[in-house]
C-alpha cells in the first residue's frame, strides 16, 4: 500500500520534492498551490445594471428637451427601448429619481404613465413618486383616482407611505375631511399612522370640528418619549403632552 502511494505521488511531484516534517515543496509548486482565482469574474453581476446610470441620464436629458406633447413624449421614450434586449427597469427607476431630484413633475407624470402603459415598474415607489408629481403639478383630483385604484386593487398590501403620502396631499390643500377618510381606512387596515401623519390627522379632526377626537388619536400613535439634540448629543426626553 505504501508503495503503491508513492508511485502515485511520485508522477505528481518533481524528484526534488520531499513530504514529512522538515521538507518543503519547491517555489514553483507553492506558487501553483497558493494562485488565487480571478477576482474580475462574477457570476453574481446582474446583467441589467450595467450601464443602467448612463441610460438613466439619457431618458432624463432626452425628454427634459422635449416639447409638452404625450405624443413627443411617448414617441421618445419608445425610441429609448427600440434595440433594448430586456426592458431597462433599473434605468428606467433611476430615471424617474434623477427628475424627481430636479423638480420636473410634468415629466415624471409622462414617463410613469407609459411606463404604466406599458406594465413595468409598478413598484410602491413609482406610485408614491407618481402622486407627489401628480398633486406638485396641481392634479388633486387625477392623484385621488389613482390612489382609489391602488387602494381597491390591492387593499391590504398598500404601505403605511402611500397613505401617508395622500393624508400629506389633503393637508397640504387644506382638505381635512379628505384625510379623515384616508385614516379612516388606515385604521380598517391597521396601518399604523408615523409621528407627521399623526400631527396631520389631529390637525384634521381639529379643522373639522371634532377636537374631542384629537386627542385620543394623538395619545394614541405619539410616543411617549421624543428625542432632542442638547449640547451636541441626542437625548430622550418625555413628552409634556399630546402636542408638545
Amino acid at each position: 500500500m505504501a508503495d503503491t502511494f508513492s508511485l502515485h505521488l511520485g508522477s505528481r511531484l518533481p524528484a526534488n520534492a520531499t513530504i514529512g516534517g522538515g521538507g518543503s515543496l519547491p517555489t514553483s509548486i507553492r506558487a501553483m498551490v497558493s494562485k488565487k482565482p480571478n477576482k474580475d469574474y462574477h457570476l453574481w453581476i446582474r446583467k441589467d445594471s450595467a450601464g443602467s446610470g448612463k441610460k438613466a441620464l439619457r431618458l432624463v436629458n432626452t425628454v427634459s428637451k422635449l416639447p409638452n406633447e404625450k405624443e413627443a413624449v411617448y414617441g421618445a421614450l419608445d425610441r429609448w427601448t427600440a434595440f433594448e434586449p430586456e426592458f431597462p427597469i433599473i434605468a428606467a427607476a433611476k430615471a424617474l429619481e434623477m427628475l424627481k431630484k430636479r423638480r420636473k413633475w410634468l415629466r415624471i407624470i409622462q414617463v410613469t404613465k407609459w411606463l404604466m402603459s406599458k406594465g413595468q415598474v409598478l413598484t410602491w415607489t413609482t406610485y408614491d413618486t407618481l402622486l407627489l408629481a401628480l398633486s406638485m403639478d396641481g392634479r388633486v383630483d387625477e392623484a385621488e383616482s389613482i390612489w382609489n385604484t391602488v387602494l381597491q386593487t390591492y387593499t391590504r398590501s398598500v404601505p403605511k407611505k402611500l397613505f401617508s403620502r395622500m393624508i400629506q396631499i389633503y393637508n397640504t390643500r387644506h382638505l381635512p375631511d379628505k384625510v379623515l377618510e384616508i385614516y379612516a381606512d388606515m385604521e380598517e387596515l391597521g396601518v399604523r399612522p408615523d409621528e407627521d401623519t399623526t400631527r396631520r390627522i389631529g390637525r384634521a379632526f381639529a379643522s373639522s370640528g371634532q377636537e374631542e377626537k384629537q386627542k385620543p388619536v394623538l395619545e394614541k400613535y405619539l410616543k411617549k418619549w421624543k428625542y432632542i439634540h442638547f449640547n451636541g448629543e441626542r437625548v430622550r426626553v418625555r413628552r409634556a403632552g399630546p402636542l408638545a
